[in-house]
């Protein structure tokens, strides 16, 4: 896919905002961060067979790594590529950290979560958003799983414990993720769980979809790891005998 490519869909969601659609086999979802500083929390699920979904463990272990950037890729529960990253420009995306929920934002932010007193102004969390779309789909507190975190970066201190870096945040970056399934895409761009700041102030992120194709048999993102490829010949397989 060239950036110079004009996509097939464009939104921009606010920040606290949510999304989710099915992007299909081989089109490429580009998220840019609009203003610098932003999250944005994903889940992903397969769209023809809604009990596969994104695997933390796997992704991870299959790949050695505790976070993701190019050319790695994202793995399935049942052993299957959800995504593949083939251009990133932050370079570090968290993996581990999960998502706000509504005890959090209360500690955090104050009382200004009902819509009804605060208007506009109101306050969501990550786990309320990711539960009102997947609700669009059938889905619900059940299939809530270890989401991503893009475009934020978490590093530890001597202890273990992690923090949110603010080093490494500029406005423009972004990630393309080629789909090698049919994916049902969910995703908020609340505050990451471990963004110490106590004044709401989520930022805005781009969505753009272009249109493509799979992955070829020399792909970076395939080769990358042994893992990776043993996973793209089971998404190809899962493929060929169902189309």
């Amino acid at each position: 896919m060239s950036s110079s490519e004009t996509p097939i869909y464009e939104t921009e969601i606010h920040g606290g905002g949510m999304w989710s659609q099915v992007i299909g086999r081989g089109k490429t979802l580009r998220l840019t961060d609009l203003e610098g500083g932003a999250n944005v929390s994903m889940l992903l699920y397969n769209a023809d067979q809604m009990v596969e979904r994104y695997n933390m463990p796997d992704t991870l272990k299959g790949q050695h790594v505790f976070f993701l950037t190019s050319p790695l890729c994202v793995h399935s529960d049942m052993g299957r590529i959800f995504c593949s990253i083939v251009n990133d420009t932050r370079g570090w995306h968290d993996t581990v950290c999960g998502c706000t929920d509504e005890a959090q934002v209360l500690e955090q932010y104050g009382e200004a979560m009902n819509y009804q007193a605060c208007r506009n102004d109101f306050v969501r969390n990550g786990k309320e958003n990711f539960l009102i779309e997947l609700a669009k789909w059938g889905l619900g507190q059940k299939d809530l799983v270890p989401n991503l975190n893009w475009f934020s970066q978490v590093v530890p201190d001597e202890a273990g414990n992690l923090s949110l870096s603010p080093e490494n945040v500029k406005a423009g970056d972004s990630i393309d993720l080629r789909f090698e399934m049919k994916t049902l895409v969910v995703l908020n761009t609340c505050p990451h769980p471990l963004d110490p700041t106590t004044t709401w102030a989520p930022k805005p992120v781009k969505l753009e979809v272009f249109a493509g194709e799979p992955a070829a048999a020399d792909d970076p993102c395939r080769l990358s790891r042994p893992e990776n490829e043993r996973a793209f010949l089971n998404t190809e397989n899962y493929y060929r005998l169902r189309d």
